[in-house]
């Protein structure tokens, strides 16, 4: 009989400009936070999974590190935000088919200290496929190629400045009751028109923050988790789509990303629809991305994300809470798992002063142009 599988626990580092430490040191104590929480001894892990491009700690070293020493499923995953959701997937998959009984998912890097994404000296993203002709004319780092995206949905759906802005000032303002949030200095858009170009559309307050942090979170059996400390989670719906070969230059629509293919799969996976969802962590790398996938997940119509924004229905008293922590742009750079936590907080009623009234359902998003995925949260019955 296949099992169900549930989030049982989630920890977390202090996230920084400058952490000074491993990123072993870090997922280690990622890792013992989320056992903490769940309030389940190391020695019950059997399996770990982490996501990483050559900057972070092998599975089986965090698990020796923990007490987790004999590994039923030990995976390091490569890529970015875009597997964010994958990883989860993975361990839920390996707990219900009875690989394993508890496994720690982590993401653990030194993103601004290290090697940096944004940087392009030292790209961090493998320059494979199409991108290796790309990167002779000097186009390597993310904000390059989403400002493509970007640009093309201003012209397909006649897209301002201010559009992007009002996705980056919301998302601030939710950060500024978010203590461990990076950046809570309140932003207006006189300051975020006016900050300095990073890749035109793109300036300062439309980037996501690079950050040196760790992230984990819990996975084990239904049954087990009735005799822990916390609400059990579970997962009501999940869709991914890895398309076009993974190409950022030869995607199809750039006016649209991969949700518009994951959202598909999400939604029949599941008799919720957009309209039950209370928390929405999107996948926010850059504004452009929130521009495309709350659009292409179907909070609201495809183009007017920045409407959207600006109307107020993407924060408290709207129809959805658009990143409540403060996402990628203000709380920090993990890689999107620091959005399954905030996720697993909030249905929990354990956010505080940023607490979503009545949360029940959370959608998590991850990745951005041709390659994501995206799960919906919700407790346990």
């Amino acid at each position: 009989m296949r099992r169900e599988a549930v989030v049982v626990g989630i920890g977390r580092t202090a996230f920084s400009k400058a952490s000074g430490r491993t990123p072993l040191a870090m997922a280690a104590e990622a890792a013992r936070a989320a056992l903490d929480d769940a309030g389940m001894p190391a020695t019950e892990v059997d399996g770990v999974i982490d996501f990483h491009t050559s900057d972070s700690a092998a599975a089986t070293d965090v698990g020796r590190a923990i007490g987790a020493v004999d590994l039923g499923l030990a995976m390091d995953v490569t890529g970015g935000g875009n597997v964010a959701v994958t990883v989860v997937g993975q361990a839920l998959a390996a707990v219900q088919a009875g690989a394993c009984d508890t496994v720690v998912v982590f993401r653990s890097l030194n993103g601004r200290s290290g090697n940096r994404y944004g940087k392009g000296d030292r790209p961090a993203v493998q320059m494979r496929g199409d991108l290796q002709f790309a990167a002779l004319h000097g186009y390597v780092i993310p904000s390059m190629w989403i400002a493509m995206f970007a640009q093309r949905q201003k012209h397909v759906f006649g897209l301002t400045d201010e559009d992007f802005g009002h996705i980056a000032i919301t998302t601030r303002k939710h950060a500024t009751a978010n203590p461990h949030a990076m950046q809570r200095t309140p932003l207006d858009m006189e300051t975020y028109l006016s900050s300095r170009w990073i890749n035109e559309p793109f300036r300062l307050y439309d980037c996501c923050l690079e950050t040196d942090g760790a992230v984990a979170l819990i996975v084990t059996t239904r049954e087990r988790a009735g005799h822990l400390r916390q609400t059990p989670i579970r997962v009501a719906g999940f869709g991914e789509a890895h398309t076009n070969g993974g190409s950022w230059t030869a995607f199809p629509d750039m006016s649209q990303m991969y949700s518009a293919y994951a959202a598909k799969r999400l939604w029949n996976s599941t008799d919720l629809r957009p309209s039950d969802i209370d928390v929405a962590c999107m996948y926010d790398c850059f504004t452009a991305t929130t521009m495309a996938t709350v659009g292409d997940f179907g909070l609201c119509p495809r183009g007017e994300t920045g409407t959207f924004f600006a109307e107020g229905k993407a924060t408290y008293g709207g129809e959805v809470v658009v990143n409540p922590h403060g996402g990628l742009l203000s709380e920090g750079y993990l890689h999107g798992l620091n959005h399954h936590y905030e996720a697993v907080l909030q249905l929990r009623g354990q956010a505080g002063e940023r607490q979503v009234r009545g949360a029940e359902h959370a959608l998590v998003t991850a990745g951005a142009g041709p390659s994501g995925g995206a799960l919906i949260y919700e407790v346990a019955p």
